[in-house]
């Protein structure tokens, strides 16, 4: 039996996968990843996911330059979450030019952006 066999995929074939900055602890973004995402994760330390709004297999960083380094894959005690500590290259992990794709908190009734925009999406990802 493969590592990969005792990770439980949902009925699409994809894994829920955490990515947590390895030094702070804080929750930088959330993905899924299908077998062959993880594998690859594995094998070249680096995040891969599998995109469902494209269906494609995407390695996080390949047109912003912002991959993420992969220092440590855990599985959770259902064996249906991954979390991968890894460090982010560039200090920003999410598409709107913030450090984590976690920037709005609750507050009262209402959302409120609490991160700043770390760069501008427009100069991260030009077409």
């Amino acid at each position: 039996m493969s590592w990969l066999d005792e990770i439980h995929f949902d009925g699409n074939g994809l894994v829920p996968v955490i990515a947590q900055d390895a030094e702070t602890g804080r929750v930088l973004m959330f993905a899924f990843a299908n077998r062959e995402a993880v594998e690859l994760s594995a094998a070249k330390l680096t995040a891969h996911y599998w995109t469902r709004s494209r269906q494609k297999l995407w390695h996080k960083g390949e047109e912003s330059g912002h991959v993420q380094h992969i220092k440590e894959i855990r599985l959770d005690c259902d064996g249906d979450v991954l979390i991968y500590l890894i460090h982010q290259d560039g200090g920003i992990a999410c598409h709107t030019g913030r450090e984590s794709c976690f920037f709005r908190r609750l507050e009262g009734d209402q959302w409120q952006t609490v991160d700043a925009v770390l760069k501008d999406p427009s100069e991260i990802y030009r077409a």
